[in-house]
Parts: structure tokens; C-alpha cells; sequence
């Protein structure tokens, strides 16, 4: 990874030592991405939330028309890639893939400032921002050379029973490996683009991050790691962890080493902290299979990891189908196998106005 600056490594040290909490995360996730044997990586993330966000899977084929659902001079588009996601509230995508294996993940972060809507850009909804990159996008680099030009301005709105606006990053990975998180920090888009970025959580910024990744670093895994729910502690956690697994040739092995790793950063169901109010149970976790583009889906109320095969599904705008997968209230309905088959033709929802 890049060096930060020492005065950054420096604050963050001074965080971690003065056991200072890092208690304006809100809701907290995290995310890595596994570099394998083989050319084999895999992506990894939880959903952590204090409330049921309604999550279903959800199959989009290429040509749909899309709309930003930012009211006028909204940004549209039509979908290149069919993809399979993970939404919330059935307004807005949180996590997939594309059949391309680029993979999107959307993660809280109260840091976030966006843009003043007066740039004459076309407006796009944070509801959409992830599906805008699986329609879009078959690699990292690629979505970066577009983003790079600033092609929208983001807006953002509050979530359901929310009083504060939804403040989140994206991290971008792909089948080589390659990997990108984007941020928006004092109303600037900041791009962090590189294969060695592996983890992602929540506050503080990414930068800051990495400063404490490289604190802990330097203690070494084996020595000692923070066992916090905090979002630093989990960063530190994942990223130790992630670059520990053996590096099996069996595929089978990789994604519950996969598995392994994110249950480990997870936040226990149920759990509450008086003194640390937003940190929020694990809802679910998904591990996403780049080369053999297998999405796997492991609710914290079930029973049972199920997973969906992209290369079984036909993506063509011919079929026009869109497809949901009803995982119940609170996630309860219990799947099991490969379940493409199951996804029941929808109507597609729309993306959550602005």
C-alpha cells in the first residue's frame, strides 16, 4: 500500500493508543477482497444495520433503461451487464455483481459530503449509485477512467425512520483483482484506486484507514489485534486476516476461507453497547466468487449459506426479465443449494427519489 503522510500516521496512532472511540460510525459494515491460488478472488462483505433493511436478491438483465431518480436532469442510462444484487427496502441496490465479476459494495460512512447540485451535472440518486456501476462497468479501471470525469453529481436523501441524510462509500473489485474505494469528502470525489486496497469499513475516511492498518501492522497479527466492534478494529482484523489465509488451489476451501474472515469482523445479532450506540448487528454477509462468478448469501436468521450461479442465468435484454428472490422478514426464509431457479419474475423496483 502507499505510505500516508506521518502526520496522519501519527493522529491515528494517537487514537489508537489514547483508546479513543471512534463513535461517530453509524452503521457498520466491512469489506475485503481475497487474492487466491490460481488467479482465484473472492470479495467478502457484512451488512451491519440497527434496523431489518428488507433485503431481497434481486436478477437484472442487460438493456434496462434506467433513470437517476434525482427529479430533473436526472442521469440515464441502459444497463451493458446483467447482474445479480443484494437491495434494501426494494429501492435501492447495497451489493452484487455483474456477470462481467465486477463487484459493488455500499458501506456507511458519516464522513461523506457531496456536491452542491448546481454543477449542470445530471443527478443521480445514492439509491442507484452501485446498480449505475454493475450495469455500466466490466472492470475497476475501467469505472475509474469514467468516474475520473465526474460524469453525475450524487445526491443523497435520508433512509426510512431516518432523520440524517444516508452519508455512504463504494468500493469497487473485479475478476483480476483489482480494487477502488470512492469517497466523497468535503463535497469532493476521491478516488482510491489500487490492487492492494483489499479492506474497506466505515469511519474514519479511507486514508486515516490505512494510517492505522500500517500501526498494526508493525505490532504484527500474531502478536496482538484489536477485538472491537469498531469499525478501525475490524479494518485492522480483515486486513491481518485476509493476507494470513493459505492460499488453497481448492475452491471450495477459498470461499470458507472467505467466510471465515467476514464472520470474524462481523458485530454478534442482538448485541447492544450503551456507551457505543451506533454500532449495529450483522444482518447478513455475502462472498462473491469472481472467476466462477458465484454470489453466495448468508443471513444472520438462517440456517443455511445459499448461492446463486451468474453463468445459469440469462442475461439477455431478449428475456427481459427481472427476477426477485423473497428472503422473508428479517431474512428468515431459508434457501439452500444453488437457487436460480427460485427467482420468481418482478416487476423491477424504482430507486429510491431525491
Amino acid at each position: 500500500m502507499k505510505n500516508p503522510g506521518k502526520s496522519i500516521i501519527a493522529a491515528c496512532i494517537a487514537l489508537v493508543v489514547g483508546g479513543l472511540a471512534l463513535g461517530q460510525e453509524a452503521d457498520a459494515c466491512t469489506r475485503f477482497v481475497y487474492h487466491g491460488a490460481d488467479g482465484q478472488v473472492i470479495t467478502g462483505r457484512s451488512m451491519d444495520y440497527k434496523v431489518d433493511t428488507d433485503t431481497h436478491l434481486w436478477i437484472f438483465p442487460r438493456g434496462m433503461k434506467r433513470n437517476g431518480e434525482a427529479g430533473p436532469r436526472s442521469l440515464e442510462w441502459t444497463s451493458r451487464y446483467g447482474s445479480v444484487i443484494a437491495g434494501a427496502y426494494d429501492f435501492s441496490t447495497t451489493d452484487g455483481m455483474n456477470e462481467a465479476g465486477l463487484v459493488a459494495n455500499i458501506l456507511w460512512l458519516a464522513e461523506s459530503e457531496y456536491p452542491e447540485r448546481d454543477s449542470g451535472k445530471p443527478g443521480l440518486s445514492i439509491a442507484a449509485w452501485a446498480q449505475y456501476m454493475l450495469d455500466s462497468f466490466a472492470s475497476v479501471d475501467e469505472a475509474v477512467k469514467a468516474l475520473s470525469s465526474e460524469p453525475f453529481t450524487l445526491v443523497t436523501d435520508s433512509a426510512p425512520g431516518e432523520q440524517r441524510l444516508a452519508t455512504l462509500h463504494l468500493s469497487l473489485s473485479d475478476a483480476s483483482g483489482d480494487s477502488a474505494i470512492i469517497e466523497y469528502i468535503k463535497g469532493r470525489q476521491v478516488i482510491h484506486h489500487s490492487r492492494d486496497y483489499q479492506v474497506m469499513t466505515n469511519s474514519p475516511v479511507f486514508e486515516e484507514q490505512l494510517a492505522l492498518d500500517k500501526y498494526w501492522q508493525a505490532i504484527g497479527g500474531t502478536v496482538m489485534l484489536p477485538g472491537t466492534n469498531r469499525a478501525a478494529d475490524r479494518f485492522a482484523r480483515a486486513s491481518f486476516y485476509v493476507n494470513a489465509l493459505p492460499r488453497s488451489e481448492d475452491p471450495v476451501e477459498a470461499i470458507a476461507s472467505a467466510f471465515s474472515v467476514i464472520r470474524n469482523v462481523s458485530v454478534p445479532y442482538g448485541i447492544t453497547t450503551p456507551d457505543q450506540p451506533n454500532i449495529a448487528s450483522t444482518r447478513w454477509r455475502t462472498v462473491a466468487d469472481h472467476k466462477r462468478r458465484l454470489y453466495f448469501f448468508e443471513s444472520a436468521l438462517a440456517p443455511n449459506v445459499f448461492w446463486v450461479d451468474l453463468k445459469k442465468i440469462d442475461f439477455s435484454a431478449q428475456s427481459g426479465k427481472t427476477r426477485r428472490l423473497d428472503l422473508g422478514r428479517f431474512q428468515r426464509t431459508i434457501h439452500s443449494g444453488e437457487a436460480s431457479a427460485q427467482f420468481k419474475e418482478t416487476a423491477p423496483f424504482r430507486f429510491l427519489g431525491i
